[in-house]
């Protein structure tokens, strides 16, 4: 966390609709507690629920999965006949994700692409409102390249784990360089507006113009 915690509670705390059941619920019923540091937290939960309630999006994309926790975060946005495609690699994290959608009025708004999101993704014919990109590291930047143009004008990606604990200043080994060359290689890109917000483990907000 790159926040103060006494900072980061305080936040908590003013939160207003902090954090529905059934994402609490994510939380209480996954076995592997170490496993869940890997997912959004209510803070960033929330922020994502924002964006997608702020830009009321036809078409989300999502680059991992994990257990659906910010697949529903983004889903509340949704327009009633909205879509979100999130691709997940991993069969079992793929199951717990579907019975945790199935409690949720979102379930039918969301559906699920087992596989690499490398050779997935140029399959898509969709042209998305929001991306949210949370999957290996090291492939940040490829998954940029091949969505940006899968993306309406005024879209917005979200790029997670960009500060990476904070070892993006002070680490050198190579998913922090991955991280790195994808923030710089952001910086420099044409055709975008982006700022970095420390949010858990730092977001990348990234504007098509």
């Amino acid at each position: 966390m790159i926040i103060n915690n006494k900072i980061y509670k305080y936040i908590n705390y003013l939160i207003k609709n902090f954090e529905p059941v059934y994402l609490k619920n994510i939380k209480k019923n996954y076995y592997n507690k170490k496993d869940i540091k890997m997912m959004s937290d209510n803070l960033q939960g929330r922020f994502l629920s924002l964006i997608s309630r702020l830009k009321k999006p036809k078409y989300i994309l999502e680059i991992g999965t994990f257990l659906g926790y910010s697949t529903l975060c983004l889903s509340e946005g949704l327009k009633k006949n909205g879509l979100l495609i999130t691709i997940e690699k991993n069969k079992k994290y793929i199951d717990y994700a579907k019975e945790n959608f199935k409690k949720t009025k979102y379930n039918k708004n969301i559906k699920i692409l087992y596989g690499n999101a490398l050779n997935v993704i140029p399959k898509l014919k969709y042209n998305f409102d929001i991306v949210f990109i949370d999957a290996d590291k090291k492939n940040n930047l490829n998954y940029f390249k091949l969505i940006f143009n899968k993306v309406k004008k005024n879209g917005i990606i979200i790029c997670d784990n960009v500060l990476w604990k904070g070892k993006i200043i002070y680490n050198n080994d190579n998913i922090t360089k991955s991280i790195n060359k994808f923030n710089k290689t952001i910086k420099k890109y044409k055709n975008i507006n982006s700022i970095i917000i420390p949010i858990r483990d730092g977001l990348n907000i990234i504007i098509k113009n």
